[in-house]
């Protein structure tokens, strides 16, 4: 993992005049170098995108879903391969890349099935109105064009396979930009996709620096755009090009709730346990990681210790060792930046409970109670290994304290009683409501998006396919209905 790493233009490897180099958040050592495009490269990218696009989109379905059958496969031969690589540049813990493997394997399995199913076209009769006898209406979806595929740092692997395996299954060419810290995951499924059938020209994997989207954002040939990041970056792209298609999968600061019914000792100690894990795992640095527990006065006082000692149990350390429940994060400024929000919510009131101790880019599992509602943490996605504790007193107080949020990506509600599973779906300003979970529940092939600032559109693979595609509707008339 120390060679120097090709990209991949319009599906061949390719070098360019500058490199760069990625290396493990957890001990600095050097991880790979990858090669850099040139801006004349990224115009060939983007050129031969644009110019596949008509031959990509009549490419037969069973080619498409062969080539995300064959990535699918070839991803779970280099499971073991591919883990160690997201561990060496993310940081992540082995036993929870071993899981993002998994999940990508799922969502090429998915892309290949629905590649087969997708676009069979619904037939409208049209003769409900006298002036309508005789017509019908086929409606199918085509694709809008080539993608702009823009990719996070979290899961280098599955959020980089969340862009690509849709825009292939419907046949829309897709440059992806993976990001600048964790380029290594998202050039192994170039790799793989080199290896299929696929048109030449039908994508790209172009580790780019951030200062270089600005233009592939403003480029005509790109009139779709599929962003997975902040909310700062993703609406400043959206007011950038108000007039292409654009899905935004932002930020949050998942919630999760416990309400006066979830009481028992085996209720609170899984509630505990699962809040415990999910503030935890990747060490916070996901959307819908548990941020916010809010939980009612009567079982506040039993929950509070739970959640303690849960979190105290968290194994932190070498994200290599498969005992490791809690590795670093992305970078030392991403630790300092949450020191300094604990510190500015501690020296503002709020009670340390556990944690908020920083060690290099590692940052201690923290439990924060009594946090003012003004504090940065109290506001803002922590994306860190910090939750904070809010007693209410009953449901509609509950309820209210989610919304409080300029976020609304996911909540978890802990409750046993089915009518309060369906209130909380009505009254949650939220994308995905988990019932009996904590927010962090994701199945990749459900729609997985946000609420106000948490975003626009919706990834999950089906979801993102109609995101990349439009509907065209054909008129026959004259026939004998």
């Amino acid at each position: 993992m120390t060679s120097t790493h090709a990209f991949w233009l319009a599906g061949r490897q390719a070098t360019g005049d500058d490199t760069f180099d990625v290396t493990s958040p957890w001990d600095g050592r050097h991880v790979g170098t990858v090669a850099v495009p040139t801006d004349a490269q990224v115009e060939e990218a983007v050129a031969a995108a644009h110019a596949v696009r008509d031959e990509f989109a009549a490419t037969p379905a069973h080619v498409r879903a062969a080539a995300l059958d064959h990535v699918s496969r070839r991803l779970v031969e280099r499971t073991e391969e591919i883990a160690q690589l997201i561990t060496a540049e993310n940081g992540k813990p082995i036993k929870w890349a071993r899981g993002e493997v998994g999940r990508a394997v799922s969502v090429f399995r998915f892309a290949a099935e629905e590649a087969r199913r997708y676009n069979g076209g619904e037939a409208q009769r049209l003769d409900t109105d006298a002036g309508g006898a005789g017509r019908l209406a086929l409606t199918r979806r085509f694709p809008r064009g080539a993608v702009l595929g823009v990719a996070p740092f979290n899961f280098p692997l599955n959020l980089c396979a969340h862009k690509i395996a849709p825009a292939i299954a419907v046949g829309a060419p897709i440059i992806l930009k993976p990001a600048p810290a964790t380029p290594l995951s998202g050039l192994i499924l170039g790799e793989l996709l080199a290896e299929t059938e696929l048109p030449a020209g039908s994508w790209s994997v172009l580790p780019v620096a951030n200062d270089k989207m600005p233009a592939l954002v403003q480029d005509e040939r790109l009139p779709v755009i599929s962003f997975t990041g902040s909310d700062k970056v993703g609406f400043a792209i959206m007011d950038s090009v108000p007039r292409k298609h654009i899905t935004l999968e932002l930020g949050g600061n998942g919630a999760a709730v416990v309400l006066a019914d979830y009481a028992s000792e085996k209720d609170l100690d899984w509630a505990a346990a699962r809040i415990a894990t999910f503030s935890n795992y990747q060490g916070g640095q996901s959307c819908i990681s548990v941020q916010r527990v809010i939980a009612d006065a009567s079982v506040y006082d039993r929950l509070v210790p739970k959640i303690v000692d849960a979190v105290a149990q968290q194994a932190t350390g070498d994200p290599a060792d498969a005992a490791t429940d809690v590795g670093p994060l992305v970078s030392e400024d991403a630790a300092r930046r949450v020191e300094s929000w604990v510190d500015e919510a501690v020296q503002a009131g709020a009670k340390l409970l556990a944690g908020g101790s920083r060690d290099g880019a590692s940052y201690a599992p923290t439990v924060l109670a009594d946090v003012p509602a003004d504090t940065t943490v109290a506001c803002e996605e922590i994306f860190g290994p910090v939750l904070t504790l809010t007693r209410v007193e009953g449901e509609a107080e509950a309820f209210a304290a989610v919304n409080d949020s300029k976020y609304g990506l996911q909540a978890g509600v802990f409750t046993h009683d089915v009518q309060t599973a369906f209130r909380v779906h009505s009254a949650l300003e939220v994308g995905g409501v988990i019932v009996g979970d904590v927010p962090s529940y994701r199945a990749d092939q459900m729609p997985y998006g946000g609420a106000k600032q948490s975003g626009v559109g919706r990834e999950g693979v089906r979801f993102a396919m109609e995101d990349y595609t439009y509907e065209r509707v054909m008129v026959f008339t004259g026939l004998a209905l």
